[in-house]
């Protein structure tokens, strides 16, 4: 009887310790683009990003998601587009922005990589880490898009513009390989899932469920700022 208990205790000891390295193999990865300003938005019908903060909140609440599902020592990355954030902050808020980001990596114990430009976030799917230890499990974008591209900056900048984008042309150069077997991916920004995430599934072999027509990340509040369809829009991909 002995014996046998001894086998069963060292059985759950094995498989905790399988579990801990299946985890330690895994990587969640949050993607956030910048705000518009009120300068370029200002004279439309409906003004974007009148709170600064549409594509952070919206992270924060999916991060904290992810910690309490996957635990603490779940390895949670969130880039964010930096320059978006800290012109906001100069040009139109008057407050520290960048700040409240880091207090929300503070927080949820994530390691926060700031990225400029759409190569900074290839570069870090590609080598971020070392991937053929550590796969991507989760990657999510929340920001301004059209059907062709991650708009990291938008009407920030330029009026109606983009300055730095992650274009699915460029998805090529995400190398092969880097993703989980049942990898969850999704862009919950505008026009995605109607082209975008074809070339998303060419480059990666992996489905990118996005929206076919436009996402809204108005009176978040009222929903646990979770992004919502607009009136007609689906989610594919």
């Amino acid at each position: 009887m002995f014996i046998v208990m001894l086998r069963i205790l060292t059985i759950i000891f094995l498989a905790g310790i399988l579990s801990v390295h299946a985890d330690a193999g895994k990587e969640y990865i949050i993607l956030s683009g910048g705000p518009s300003l009120i300068e370029w938005e200002k004279y439309k019908a409906s003004p974007h990003d009148l709170w600064w903060g549409n594509f952070i909140r919206a992270a924060r609440v999916r991060i904290e998601e992810i910690r309490k599902k996957q635990g603490p020592d779940a390895l949670i990355t969130w880039l964010v587009y930096k320059p978006g954030y800290v012109r906001r902050a100069e040009r139109q808020d008057k407050s520290d922005l960048i700040g409240n980001i880091l207090s929300v990596r503070d927080k949820y114990h994530v390691n926060l990589v700031w990225v400029a430009n759409g190569d900074d976030v290839i570069n870090y799917l590609n080598s971020g880490r070392p991937r053929s230890e550590v796969k991507i499990a989760d990657f999510e974008f929340f920001g301004h898009s059209n059907r062709a591209c991650f708009m990291l900056d938008y009407s920030n900048e330029v009026d109606s513009g983009s300055k730095s984008w992650l274009h699915e042309k460029e998805l090529s150069k995400i190398h092969r390989g880097l993703f989980t077997r049942d990898a969850f991916v999704k862009s919950w920004s505008c026009h995605t899932g109607e082209s975008m995430s074809k070339y998303w599934r060419m480059a990666t072999g992996k489905k990118m469920i996005g929206a076919i027509g436009k996402t809204n990340y108005a009176d978040g509040h009222l929903r646990g700022w979770v992004p919502a369809l607009s009136d007609g829009a689906r989610w594919g991909g």
